[in-house]
């Protein structure tokens, strides 16, 4: 299959083969060892940010530290191992979110991606001579334009791309619970409101800010309904979960392969937002009040409620990376279920390549039959 008959998506001045950026997943499910196995294949692999430090041996006690050293380690190991291009996610709800820019910024990253609120400051983290490109995530077109608005005013800067994510995406969201199941809020409609709303912002800037679908889109054929669209590619993150490259443990990328349909829920997250998880009987003693509050180890995330919260998110997101699943859970798309075997991130890729193709062969097929029709 011939990969370079994809779309490729250009973010600046970089151009990915394939019109994929693989989502920024913590706590380290999403590190050096995904991020570059992506960009080796054409995409664009993304280093998660959030809880990097987790190994360092200060991490519990010098938790800024710890963290900066940790992720300029990731982006260094990543570039040693692809001439690709490399992306971070860094959530604005973290507690060390500038912190986090400026050590990306400083070690030279292509792109940062930021959503989980809304990055309105993020420009000022840029030097004169920073070649990073900065890419909101959003989930309507009300926060596309605020942020666009306010870049514009107060940097002169207009968001070198912008990714939407929808309701089917898997970790924190950015919906109310009654909002993810409502059809006006599905994918494909905020995509055409978020392009709609950036008209203006690119005819006044002179600058093209491509859109970017993100949140369920699992196959190819994925991928060329959102191109068709109108869209420049996509986001992608559950997919990429049970590859041999991903960095969590065995135990982790098999609770997707174990997984059925029913068993993928929305949670009441500590942070204040829903979320979708893989339930398990950690989550369910949650649930039955088993679990008890306790002193907040990190306070990483800033809309934390760690005072009456039932247990740590931090804690329970880096034991489930480790496989102690008895002691937390795994985030997952909608579609984690569909899972049946761990790959290399090369034959995933392969895979979408043809998918896509296939779906743009039908799409083709179905043209001319409604042509002669």
């Amino acid at each position: 299959m011939d990969i370079h008959k994809l779309k490729s998506l250009t973010i600046g001045n970089f151009t990915a083969r394939m019109p994929i950026i693989q989502g920024g997943m913590g706590v380290g499910i999403s590190l050096s060892g995904l991020a570059s196995a992506v960009a080796n294949e054409g995409g664009i692999g993304v280093i998660s940010t959030a809880v990097i430090g987790m190994s360092e041996p200060d991490f519990s006690t010098n938790y800024v530290e710890a963290n900066i050293r940790a992720l300029k380690k990731e982006i260094r190991k990543a570039r040693e191992l692809t001439k690709g291009i490399l992306g971070v996610n860094i959530m604005v709800a973290l507690s060390n979110f500038a912190d986090m820019a400026k050590a990306a910024i400083e070690e030279g990253i292509d792109i940062i991606f930021s959503g989980a609120g809304l990055p309105l400051s993020l420009p000022k983290y840029l030097g004169e001579t920073s070649h990073t490109k900065l890419v909101p995530i959003v989930s309507s077109a009300r926060a596309a334009s605020l942020i666009t608005k306010r870049w514009l005013e107060k940097y002169k800067y207009a968001p070198d791309a912008i990714v939407v994510e929808g309701p089917l995406a898997g970790g924190h969201l950015g919906f109310s619970v009654e909002q993810l199941n409502d059809p006006a809020y599905a994918l494909e409609n905020l995509v055409t409101e978020v392009m709609q709303e950036l008209k203006p912002f690119e005819e006044k800037s002179g600058k093209l800010i491509p859109v970017i679908a993100g949140g369920g889109i699992y196959t190819g054929s994925d991928i060329h309904k959102f191109i068709s669209l109108g869209t420049a590619g996509v986001q992608m993150a559950t997919r990429f979960v049970t590859t041999d490259e991903c960095d969590a443990s065995i135990d982790f990328k098999n609770s997707y392969i174990n997984c059925k349909e029913d068993d993928i829920g929305i949670i009441k997250s500590p942070v204040g937002m829903p979320g979708r998880a893989i339930i398990n009987k950690y989550i369910e003693d949650v649930n039955a009040g088993d679990k008890k509050p306790y002193k907040c180890p990190y306070h990483c995330i800033v809309t934390c409620d760690y005072k009456s919260s039932p247990y740590c998110i931090a804690y329970a997101l880096i034991s489930a990376q480790k496989g102690k699943l008895n002691n937390g859970f795994a985030f997952a798309g909608v579609n984690a279920y569909r899972a049946k075997e761990i790959i290399p991130v090369k034959e995933l890729m392969n895979t979408l390549a043809k998918e896509y193709m296939n779906a743009d062969i039908s799409h083709i097929r179905n043209e001319i039959k409604a042509d002669v029709g």
